[in-house]
């Protein structure tokens, strides 16, 4: 298990984890980070991330991106 700021671009990996404060895990639940579900990176600038959860592409930053371990 790592955290998906460590994983590659394009690489696809499922969750196994989200931790932070309630009010961040709610957050990235809220974006469709779940226990199970698949994330790939797509691309990362400055250390932040753009990633594809259920279709879709979002933009987190690297704080949140350590609390999603895959």
């Amino acid at each position: 298990m790592m955290p998906l700021i460590l994983a590659a671009a394009g690489e696809e990996a499922v969750i196994r984890r989200v931790g932070g404060s309630p009010e961040m895990k709610k957050h990235l639940e809220d974006l469709g980070f779940t226990v199970g579900g698949a994330v790939t990176v797509l691309n990362e600038v400055g250390g932040n991330l753009i990633v594809k959860i259920k279709e879709s592409r979002v933009a987190i930053n690297k704080e949140m991106a350590s609390k999603i371990m895959v």
